[in-house]
């Protein structure tokens, strides 16, 4: 059964799941219970045995980030891709679809055996595919299912030569769908220049084995802050796409009747729309689209501070942060210090530190925890630098919010949902 994209049936399937021990977090007495009956008991997070570390994913916040990013691209009238490598949790890509996404992206061949085995219909590979054993599989799914949509990146002749070799070996009856990617010295892959890109075009124009269908970007890793000089360089990169995307066009260079335009991280998305989703000439058919991906859950620190709506001064589109990790104190070896049994191998630490956030205590009360630092993560505890005016015990949870959902969701395989402090599904990834 497919809904909107995606093979449903697998995905209900991973109600059936066995819990036991290769799942962290949960409760010992959930061994030997499906997910689906995990699901259904409404267990609450703190009384029923959960143990910690565990991080949790807020129901509504999910809901409402995802129906904000489909209503905030149909009104500007461009689509969304989302990077499924974000959470690589099909339930939440069955959600986005649900909401109107037009495909799910991908950046790598594992990533994309994950998708099919959902049955993704739609999939762009924001990346080169070089690898001849990868694109024999992928002329196989191609061959076996006639819905299955893939388009890949391109950004030399020596690609397009590679993947020319590779499909002509297996004597692919499809040709694959191709994007030119455009990059910038010293940046991400990407043809370098105007010239560099004009040759990639015309040697994918000139092979039977691939079919040129668009021009493809990256704008996230240009910046590392959303200064005004620093979104002028963003909307420099994306006059180029698109001066690019019209130039080919003019040379009849692509091969499909309408051309995909794609960028987008989830850092400058209102850039990309504004300057890659502006009309275009008469005589083009142009679908602009996004590849946003961590707007799902949007986070405590990274993309607080630099996603559009955050920029926003009007307020009228917000994201609601979803991810909290949850983590006992085990010690408290000295004033102003807590010690939490959470680390590296439990939480998002690369972009942004946890960030302290509430405290549980043993009365069952909530309370927040006001300007508390996590100033250092081992591997196995947090160190919690505590502010006077906080109270906080051993054995209390402490709530921690999390930055970057990219490097949180790989550290977890079975995810609780929780409505407040219910847990209401559990979402499997596959990283």
């Amino acid at each position: 059964m497919t809904f909107d994209g995606i093979d449903m049936g697998a995905v209900h399937r991973l109600g059936a799941e066995r819990i036991d021990w290769r799942f962290k977090g949960l409760p010992v007495r959930a061994e030997g219970d499906t997910v689906a009956e995990l699901a259904a008991a409404g267990l609450h997070l703190f009384d029923d045995g959960f143990l910690g570390p565990i991080l949790t994913l807020d129901a509504d916040a999910l809901d409402h980030n995802i129906a904000t990013m489909a209503k905030w691209c149909g009104e500007r009238g461009v689509e969304l891709a989302p990077h499924g490598k974000t959470t690589m949790a099909p339930q939440l890509w069955a959600r986005q679809l649900a909401a109107g996404a037009w495909g799910i992206t991908a950046a790598n061949a594992a990533q994309l055996r994950v998708y099919r085995a959902f049955g993704v219909a739609r999939v762009l590979f924001a990346n080169e595919l070089v690898d001849a054993a990868a694109l024999r599989w992928v002329t196989r799914e191609l061959a076996h299912d006639g819905k299955f949509e893939f388009a890949c990146f391109v950004d030399s002749p020596e690609v397009v030569a590679r993947m020319t070799d590779a499909l002509a070996e297996v004597g692919a009856d499809r040709p694959v769908d191709v994007l030119v990617e455009v990059g910038r010295t010293g940046g991400r892959a990407g043809a370098r220049s105007v010239e560099d890109a004009l040759a990639t075009a015309r040697a994918a124009a000139r092979s039977p084995r691939v079919r040129l269908i668009g021009v493809g970007g990256y704008e996230g890793v240009l910046v590392n802050d959303p200064s005004p000089s620093s979104l002028g360089v963003i909307d420099g990169f994306l006059h180029r796409m698109r001066d690019l995307t019209v130039r080919l066009h003019e040379d009849g260079l692509f091969e499909s009747e309408t051309v995909i335009v794609s960028a987008g991280g989830s850092c400058f998305f209102d850039r990309v729309a504004e300057i890659l989703g502006a009309p275009w000439p008469a005589e083009m058919s142009v679908r602009t689209v996004l590849r946003s991906g961590c707007y799902i859950t949007h986070d405590d620190g990274f993309y607080r501070w630099m996603d559009p709506f955050s920029r926003e001064t009007s307020g009228e589109w917000t994201l609601r942060p979803a991810m909290r990790a949850w983590a006992r104190v085990t010690s408290l070896p000295e004033p102003g210090l807590a010690l939490l049994t959470a680390g590296k191998r439990d939480l998002s630490f690369d972009a942004w530190p946890p960030e302290p956030q509430v405290v549980r205590g043993a009365d069952g009360v909530i309370r927040p925890l006001t300007d508390c630092t996590a100033d250092q993560i081992n591997d196995q505890h947090v160190f919690v630098k505590v502010a006077a005016g906080n109270a906080i015990a051993v054995g209390d949870w402490v709530g921690l919010g999390l930055a970057y959902p990219c490097t949180a969701f790989d550290k977890w395989q079975l995810i609780p949902v929780t409505r407040g402090d219910v847990v209401v599904e559990l979402v499997r990834t596959f990283f």
